[in-house]
């Protein structure tokens, strides 16, 4: 006789094992429609602006494609000589009496005390440097903390200190019977190069690419006025190879824009190969030189004035070849600039913009009348400084 009796247990096994499959397909079905979705948003936005992947970058770090402000991300000491640098997630706080290392929960990785009457910082390469402007000591942190330490002397302080994209840093410094000198010290902190100035005195330098070439700004006096020259060396040879002026006007500093050497003046940017060559000149025309950054990936950003003081002026970025990428009028202050990567975030009163280097904007944030400061990061975020803490806007 067939057995008709019906075993409720097996069958129910039966019914769960097919419903697990149809959940596991729809759920992978789910995630890859989610993903072709969001690989669709990267690609359109690639191809129209360059900035898609960034937008990638961010959702993979931060799971989220729109957050503006939260809970503070870096808390630090009030200090009105702060000085701010990001090197990818972390943060590096200088302010005239501490020198310290945040991770990204806002924890300290290191730190040592410091006495500076004159901090100023400076990044590349995933590295900083800090320093005391006419005083004796720097430091060089990365990531994880020192890597390097120097001591100058009262009669030979520190002037000035560069790291370039790969890590090369470039020191300037008084010298006695000298003008002034710069060493040079490649990647792993070595020092590789020392260059006297007998002539005229050295007030900056940069090292191009992996110590292909230094560049060093000096400054003299020709017919009873003072000019800056850009003095360039081989790091294997004692002598300069090569030299171009920086025509009328001062260089205040020098960096490395789109392949080529960048130096701000008060009357304009010079843009030069390292053979020496001035491929290109941007005169401000008149305009008075507020403020500049060179961190831009293949763009110069200046913040130009119409008189000695007040706000009424331009905000222009320049590339490589003398011409302009974007412009734009401004009638209103302007707190902070600060570019990197593809961005250049500009902090107003009352609100803060990142354009592209066109001077679109690209995304805004309003409501930031307690933030002091910005600092803008490669993958389109951009940290919001105010006094004691740090947030992450993500556009």
């Amino acid at each position: 006789m067939a057995d008709t009796t019906k075993d409720i247990w097996n069958d129910n096994d039966g019914e769960e094992e097919e419903k697990k499959p149809r959940r596991k397909l729809r759920g992978c079905l789910i995630f890859f429609l989610t993903l072709v979705a969001v690989l669709g948003v990267v690609v359109f936005a690639a191809y129209r602006d360059g900035t898609g992947f960034d937008v990638l970058r961010r959702y993979l770090n931060y799971g989220s494609v729109e957050k503006a402000g939260g809970e503070s991300v870096y808390d630090y000491d009030a200090s009105a000589s702060n000085r701010f640098a990001a090197l990818g997630d972390r943060l590096v706080v200088l302010s005239d009496t501490r020198l310290r290392v945040l991770n990204a929960s806002g924890g300290e990785v290191w730190s040592t005390a410091v006495n500076m009457s004159a901090p100023a910082l400076h990044s590349g390469g995933g590295k900083a440097v800090a320093y005391d402007v006419g005083g004796t000591v720097l430091y060089v942190v990365d990531q994880n903390g020192e890597v390097l330490s120097l001591t100058a002397s009262e009669e030979e302080p520190f002037i000035s200190a560069t790291l370039n994209g790969d890590g090369w840093l470039a020191v300037t410094a008084k010298l006695k019977g000298y003008k002034g000198c710069v060493r040079v010290y490649n990647s792993d902190m070595e020092e590789v190069f020392l260059f006297r100035s007998s002539r005229r005195f050295v007030t900056d330098a940069w090292v191009a690419g992996k110590g292909s070439a230094l560049a060093a700004v000096t400054l003299g006096q020709e017919s009873g006025t003072f000019v800056s020259n850009v003095v360039l060396y081989h790091l294997t040879e004692e002598e300069p190879y090569g030299n171009y002026d920086v025509t009328d006007g001062l260089a205040a500093a020098i960096g490395w824009v789109d392949g080529k050497l960048a130096v701000v003046s008060d009357t304009s940017l010079t843009f030069a190969d390292t053979k020496g060559t001035v491929e290109a000149t941007y005169t401000y025309s008149g305009a008075h030189l507020r403020e500049y950054d060179l961190n831009g990936d293949g763009f110069a950003s200046v913040l130009l004035n119409r008189y000695q003081t007040g706000s009424v002026g331009r905000l222009v970025t320049v590339a490589a070849d003398g011409t302009e990428l974007g412009s734009l009028d401004v009638s209103e202050e302007i707190q902070d600039i600060s570019a990197c990567g593809k961005y250049l975030a500009v902090l107003y009163l009352d609100r803060m913009v990142i354009y592209n280097p066109a001077l679109e904007t690209y995304a805004s944030l309003k409501g930031t009348e307690a933030v002091r400061g910005v600092l803008m990061r490669s993958d389109g975020s951009a940290l919001l400084l105010s006094s004691e803490s740090a947030k992450l806007f993500l556009p």
